[in-house]
């Protein structure tokens, strides 16, 4: 049965005693004042990025909060999600002791920053609905395990986890649930984060890469209680966010209609892909996707792959990853970009 929640016993010894880094900008915060700078060594020249970034990313933390009717203290920005994963490694898990549960198929930098970090990895491989098997999780979880990662919408599957199998992870795990949602707002659902109140365990990890386009900027957001962010705030880099990401995110999260449009418009071209796809003769099987991607397994997955290389067009074969043999996964493009492709597809032989 589980105990009560306690995160003071989750978190790693050496860090629960370190003191965090200070910098120059964490010591004078009103870096906005019209003020002579001349404390943290940096180039007097204006050169539009010749002074550090905020290192609290407080106006786009404001922004950001405000819209999503949270609290500040319940965000943490990093450099790209993976940023924020490996954090929660750093933060959570003692290198050649303790272990962490993923549910292949799956997003792989789990496994790679676990081993990169030497954390042990157990895995419980989705059934062939793509659902987590809860009961098997629980069995397979022992005292070393301090964290549990679902990606949902799930990659590269596409389908999201059913919500109660989530919950009951949540309710029965004494580590962190952690619920990556990278291609929530491609879905109908409530995002996770809204939820963080009942449950003191769960971190919900998003990204400005996918519906909001900014992939190349590196922006990644994890929201969890104060607590877990403060700790997370504790061992970051000082300035992890830089000075461009911090604007140009900004300007990007304000313009909440026109990503709202894109969005829309990538979920009515994700079902005219998957209505071509199922006409496909090589295409056994079309999976149902709530992200703005679509796996469908194929005949020939490696031979399909080529050929539509040659005719300019540039997917992803997922064939070795856990009951995804011979699949492909199509990134949903422009309207002129799915028009070539399933043009493309149309002429293979």
């Amino acid at each position: 049965m589980k105990t009560e929640f306690d995160l003071h016993t989750l978190v790693r010894a050496n860090v629960a005693a370190m003191q965090p880094y200070s910098s120059a900008r964490d010591e004078f915060k009103d870096f906005d004042q019209e003020m002579i700078f001349l404390d943290a060594n940096e180039n007097p020249f204006d050169t539009s990025f010749n002074r550090y970034p905020d290192p609290k990313q407080r106006d786009l933390k404001t922004l950001i909060t405000e819209t999503e009717k949270l609290d500040k203290a319940q965000l943490f920005l990093g450099n790209g999600s993976d940023e924020v994963l490996d954090l929660l490694f750093r933060a959570f898990c003692n290198p050649g002791k303790d272990n962490v549960l993923i549910v292949p198929p799956t997003y792989g930098m789990y496994k790679v920053l676990a081993q990169t970090n030497d954390i042990g990895i157990k895995e419980v491989p989705l059934d062939l609905d793509f659902q987590v098997q809860t009961a098997k999780v629980l069995e397979a979880v022992d005292a070393q395990t301090k964290l549990i990662f679902i990606c949902s919408p799930n990659n590269p599957t596409g389908n999201s986890i059913a919500r109660d199998k989530i919950e009951k992870l949540l309710a029965n795990f004494n580590g962190l649930v952690i619920v990556d949602e990278a291609y929530v707002d491609f879905t109908d659902t409530q995002s996770w984060s809204q939820r963080l109140k009942d449950f003191p365990n769960l971190v919900v990890v998003k990204t400005m890469s996918k519906a909001y386009g900014l992939a190349g900027l590196r922006l990644g957001m994890c929201w969890a209680s104060s607590e877990i962010v403060a700790i997370l705030n504790k061992i970051k880099p000082p300035y992890n966010v830089n000075v461009l990401t911090q604007q140009q995110t900004l300007a990007r999260y304000a313009k909440k209609q026109e990503v709202a449009e894109e969005i829309a418009n990538i979920k009515m071209q994700r079902a005219t892909l998957a209505a071509s796809l199922k006409e496909c003769s090589f295409v056994s099987q079309v999976f149902p996707s709530e992200a703005n991607f679509i796996l469908a397994r194929v005949d020939d997955a490696n031979m399909r792959y080529q050929q539509l290389i040659e005719k300019g067009i540039v997917i992803r074969n997922r064939s070795t990853q856990t009951l995804c043999e011979n699949t492909l996964r199509f990134t949903v493009g422009t309207p002129e970009e799915n028009n070539k492709l399933i043009t493309a597809l149309d002429s293979l032989v």
